[in-house]
């Protein structure tokens, strides 16, 4: 699948993803009797641990939501093709139009992924990421930087992730 909506996970980081889901829904019901123990401490405005808990709290549900859509769009342990189509899973080389000793290495996929050690990981939403999505070997691509510039890239090689 070459979908941007689509995150592509090995069965080992689904699996450890989805560990850490259970374990904070999990721990919901702890983080609510913190905050009902510390409202019942009395004035709210003034009352450290009560806030202290509702913002775990609010973060504790960002990172369920955040787990529970990234779970629902992943595409687990399937590797994409070896045809040489860059598409979530493949570690892709570049190189920066203007300087052909100027290349990178990275793995297009999710940040979540935790097996890539020091290779660098773009996501398939990032503008580099969707400007390369679909493109084939030697195939020239451009993309809008922060500073609004526009940079062009050359794909070099696609290759699926093997961990």
């Amino acid at each position: 699948m070459t979908g941007t909506g689509v995150t592509w996970l090995t069965q080992e980081a689904h699996d450890r993803l989805k560990h850490e889901l259970d374990e904070l829904v999990l721990h919901r019901p702890v983080i609510a009797a913190e905050i009902n123990a510390r409202r019942e401490e009395g004035d709210l405005k003034e009352n450290g641990g009560y806030h202290a808990a509702r913002d775990e709290q609010a973060k504790q549900e960002s990172r369920i939501r955040h787990l529970q859509e990234l779970l629902r769009d992943a595409q687990v342990g399937v590797a994409p093709a070896d045809d040489g189509v860059v598409e979530p899973g493949m570690v892709v080389t570049i190189a920066y139009d203007g300087d052909d000793d100027d290349k990178e290495t990275f793995l297009l996929g999710s940040r979540e992924e935790g097996v890539h050690g020091s290779m660098p990981v773009y996501s398939p939403q990032s503008p580099l990421g969707q400007a390369i999505l679909g493109a084939s070997r030697g195939e020239s691509r451009e993309y809008t930087l922060p500073n609004g510039r526009t940079q062009k890239v050359s794909v070099v090689e696609a290759k699926p992730f093997t961990g």
